[in-house]
C-alpha cells in the first residue's frame, strides 16, 4: 500500500477503482460540494498508482500556491474567458497530448446546482477521450471508479444518465448536491 492508500485507511476511506487506465480520459467527480472532495480525490487516485489533472477556478492559482496546483497537474480556468472557449481549449491539450487524464467537476462548485456542465461531454465527443464516473461518498467513505460513460450526442439525455447515476452518492454537505 503507498502512502496515499495508507493516509484513506487510516481515516477509514475505501476506493474501488476497476475502470481501465486509459491514456486520454476525463473523470467526471460528483458530488462537488466541498474542498476536501479535491484532497479525497487525488489520494483515491494516487492510491492505486495513477495522476490526474485538474481544472480549478484561476484566483487559487497564486504566489506560492500557483506552483503547487500547476506541479500536481491543476489547470487554471479563468472566471470570464477571453478568445475561445475552454472546452476548445482542452480539446487543443487533449489532442496534442499523448496522455492526458483530467478530473472535471461538471457541478462547477461546491454550490447547490441544478444546472450542470456540459462541456466535459464535448471534449469527450471532440477528442476521443474516455469518460468515466467518479464518485466521492461521505456518508459511506467511498470513493468509486468502476464506470464509464459512452457519450450518445444528445447531451440533455446524456446528462440526465449521469445525475441518475449519482443519484445515491452523498457529498460532505448533501444539501448542496442537486440531481434534480
Amino acid at each position: 500500500m503507498n502512502l496515499a492508500g495508507l493516509i484513506l485507511k487510516t481515516f477509514g476511506w475505501s476506493v474501488d477503482i476497476t475502470v481501465p487506465d486509459y491514456a486520454k480520459c476525463i473523470i467526471c467527480v460528483a458530488p462537488h460540494t466541498s474542498n476536501w472532495d479535491f484532497v479525497i480525490g487525488k489520494l483515491a487516485y494516487a492510491s492505486v498508482g495513477r495522476k490526474a489533472g485538474f481544472l480549478m477556478k484561476d484566483t487559487w492559482f497564486f504566489w506560492p500556491m500557483k506552483y503547487f496546483f500547476l506541479g500536481i497537474g491543476g489547470i487554471p480556468v479563468p472566471r470570464r474567458r477571453k478568445g475561445g472557449s475552454l472546452v476548445e481549449a482542452i480539446v487543443k491539450k487533449f489532442n496534442e497530448s499523448s496522455r492526458l487524464v483530467l478530473a472535471i467537476t461538471p457541478e462547477g462548485t461546491r454550490s447547490r446546482q441544478e444546472k450542470w456542465h456540459t462541456g466535459f461531454l464535448h471534449i469527450a465527443e471532440e477528442s476521443g477521450a474516455h469518460i468515466v464516473l467518479g464518485a466521492i461518498d461521505f456518508s459511506k467513505k467511498e470513493v468509486t471508479i468502476t464506470r464509464e460513460f459512452i457519450p450518445t450526442g444528445d447531451t440533455e439525455a446524456d446528462m440526465r444518465k449521469i445525475k441518475d447515476y449519482y443519484r445515491d452518492f452523498k457529498g460532505k454537505y448533501p444539501e448542496n448536491f442537486c440531481t434534480d
